[in-house]
């Protein structure tokens, strides 16, 4: 993803987000990760009511997020941007946070937004001193008359709908705030109307992406569960306790890659401290622990000690999936089920670090290559279905394949 010119130069660039109380605050804590991952950005103020304050500094603390100041929100949404702003400005008590060249406000009901939608308005608002992303409308926009009665239909396709992220030169933004009326304050809600009306800076308007919509309504939510779980499905690291070259885990990681549409992957022994601090920087939420040798859990728990050391909390469960092969002609099903039956208590100590641990055995005789090839094939469909679905009520069960 791209970066503003200049960026890396003088380091002006902040965040203002404003949380939405009638919303989750998995919502509100989720674009901060997004936003924090652009480096470019320097300072992050997050506007935040006094009754969830401690929530939202639990949140921060938690999952390690860096470059966060939080501000009481106001009564408004204006009124929130207006206490951020201060922050910046130096008018807010306690801020020590250097006032900045260009300023981003964006909702933090817009979990998804990208950095190159970011980058784009900043760069449009270092040009035109403001800038803000649209997005076509879905529906047609009508007034109504005071009896109810239809007055005016809006032409769909001359209009479009104001989205977040906005940039602003923080001058023109800030002026704008401190000459705003009580009733634009009280009423008000587009900041880009606030920079024309007050500073008569007309704002760049560029075309934003689809995943700028808002979580509003609880069904919204489920929505954006599954569009998170969608992006972190994509990058597993397969992990096993061999180095011999096994066909059965070459086949199980192809099919894998198919049916999780795999956009990268990587295969390492149990890993050390070192290697699994560059899987957790690529941000791999999935681990296939592959158990050739062993039948307990110490390739498993020493992935979770890496986990616990390599970095912070994940902002969302990490799964790990431990795979164990079952040669019915040199053990016996019964034999191998007492060893994994502690899978859940181990399971539990997994979840209390926010990483859920699901178990599969793979059952096969080596006489039947074909029996192996098809119960690795079901291996692999569980394996991705429990990925996908992170399903909570599962966690700490051994699926047979």
């Amino acid at each position: 993803m791209g970066k503003p010119s200049g960026a890396a130069q003088n380091g002006t660039w902040c965040l203002t987000l404003r949380q939405k109380k009638s919303v989750s605050w998995r919502t509100t804590a989720c674009p901060v990760p997004f936003v924090s991952g652009a480096s470019w950005i320097r300072d992050i103020v997050v506007a935040v009511s006094s009754d969830n304050m401690d929530m939202m500094r639990a949140i921060v603390q938690r999952y390690g997020h860096q470059r966060v100041t939080l501000v009481e929100a106001g009564a408004t949404r204006h009124r929130s941007i207006f206490n951020g702003l201060k922050a910046l400005a130096g008018d807010q008590p306690h801020s020590q946070l250097p006032t900045p060249t260009v300023v981003i406000i964006h909702d933090a009901v817009r979990p998804f937004v990208e950095e190159d939608v970011l980058a784009s308005v900043v760069a449009a608002a270092r040009d035109h001193g403001a800038a803000g992303a649209i997005r076509p409308l879905v529906s047609t926009v009508i007034t109504p008359s005071a009896d109810g009665c239809l007055e005016q239909s809006l032409d769909r396709a001359k209009h479009r709908a104001s989205e977040m992220p906005q940039a602003f030169l923080f001058d023109v933004i800030y002026r704008a705030y401190c000459q705003c009326s009580d009733y634009d304050m009280e009423f008000g809600t587009e900041c880009l109307h606030l920079a024309l009306k007050y500073c008569h800076t007309k704002a760049k308007l560029v075309d934003g992406s689809p995943d700028l919509w808002k979580v509003t309504y609880r069904r919204d939510l489920y929505a954006m569960e599954s569009i998170i779980k969608d992006k972190i499905s994509h990058q597993i690291c397969v992990v096993t306790d061999t180095e011999e070259d096994a066909k059965c885990i070459d086949f199980l990681q192809g099919l894998l890659k198919k049916e999780l549409e795999v956009q990268g992957t990587s295969v390492t022994l149990c890993p050390n401290g070192q290697d699994l601090q560059k899987i957790i920087l690529g941000e791999c939420y999935n681990f296939v622990c592959i158990n050739m040798k062993n039948s307990d859990f110490q390739p498993p728990r020493q992935l979770l000690t890496g986990l616990a050391s390599a970095a912070p909390s994940p902002f969302y469960p990490i799964a790990v999936v431990s795979v164990y092969f079952l040669d019915s002609q040199n053990v016996s099903l019964s034999e191998k089920m007492k060893e994994v039956m502690e899978m859940k208590d181990f399971a539990k100590e997994a979840k209390n670090q926010n990483v859920f641990f699901y178990g599969v055995l793979i059952y096969f005789t080596q006489d039947n290559p074909q029996q192996l090839q098809e119960n690795v094939r079901q291996g692999a469909n569980i394996i991705s279905s429990l990925i996908k679905d992170r399903n909570a009520g599962l966690v700490g069960q051994l699926l047979i394949a």
